[in-house]
């Protein structure tokens, strides 16, 4: 049986939501759940993303819609449209495409578990694809003034046949022109969330370029580098008292292929000081695809 805390969901489907029939529930988080439904004005199958009221604060509720309409504007490539926003008596939802693929924290953990040691990272021209193509819709979301915050390896699609990375889950997002209360909400998951989150000062692009750099990291070294830990607040309490120190490696002890010069490039990225991290998603993406194109000449020459 499908739950969320105390409520159950099965009863969702087959219900009209918007211009869509709920088919499947297909995935869940803490608070909202995800349905397959088709659309019967467009006759095409898409992704509903629900989330009950009565796990919401009306503050948080009316955050959510206000963020999830204006994430609605942004159309790229890389990163998932929604569709529709709305809401019923119970719950608030909108309307995405459905991709057929998985999130990237499954290729992590599938690479991390391969049988053969060698194997257990992730080849670098994949990872350095991956990461301009985020980058490049990061980048284009920021000059929007749309502040992802909970960038993670859960909330990137791989396309399956095109293996086309697609951000998603803008369901946090912040519209960085505005000034909110709900810039004091903790909002992001422990592991990927900037310091400046959890300081909960004024967040901008810079806040996803550190949660992008975390996820790079991870690809890099198929498992987070930081201490040893017991609970979510441990690991936020270790990331404001150890700071710059907090990744205990870096990639080019561990990647058979990356070197001190990436490790620059990122660490850049994941300065504990925001205003020593590069100035927007850009310039992270040029550093990189320099970079890309000084491996590929190497590789060849050889």
């Amino acid at each position: 049986m499908s739950t969320i805390g105390k409520l159950n969901l099965d009863h969702l489907v087959g219900q009209q939501v918007g211009t869509s029939v709920l088919l499947k529930k297909i995935g869940h988080g803490a608070m909202s759940a995800v349905f397959v439904a088709f659309q019967k004005t467009l006759k095409r199958q898409i992704a509903v993303k629900v989330l009950p009221k009565s796990l919401m604060t009306e503050k948080t509720a009316a955050f959510f819609q206000q963020e999830a309409e204006s994430a609605a504007i942004l159309t790229h490539p890389h990163i998932i449209p929604v569709y529709e926003v709305g809401e019923t008596k119970d719950f608030l939802f909108f309307t995405m495409q459905l991709v057929k693929g998985n999130e990237l924290s499954y290729f992590i953990r599938r690479t991390q578990k391969n049988i053969v040691p060698s194997k257990r990272f992730m080849p670098l021209p994949t990872i350095l694809s991956l990461m301009l193509k985020i980058l490049d819709g990061l980048a284009y979301a920021h000059d929007n003034d749309i502040v992802h915050r909970d960038i993670k390896p859960d909330n990137v699609m791989i396309e399956g046949h095109s293996k086309r990375p697609l951000i998603t889950d803008f369901g946090v997002a912040r519209v960085s022109r505005t000034t909110s209360k709900s810039d004091r909400l903790l909002l992001g998951t422990p592991m990927y969330i900037a310091p400046e989150q959890i300081l909960s000062g004024t967040v901008d692009g810079r806040a996803d370029m550190y949660s992008a750099g975390v996820m790079m990291l991870e690809m890099l070294m198929s498992k987070l580098p930081y201490p040893p830990y017991r609970t979510a607040m441990d690991l936020l309490k270790m990331k404001l008292g150890l700071k710059d120190r907090i990744f205990r490696q870096r990639p080019s002890e561990v990647h058979p292929v990356a070197n001190r010069t990436l490790d620059e490039i990122l660490f850049k990225a994941l300065a504990f000081d925001r205003d020593k991290r590069f100035p927007s998603c850009h310039e992270f993406a040029s550093e990189l695809e320099r970079f890309s194109k000084k491996l590929m000449i190497s590789s060849s020459a050889r």
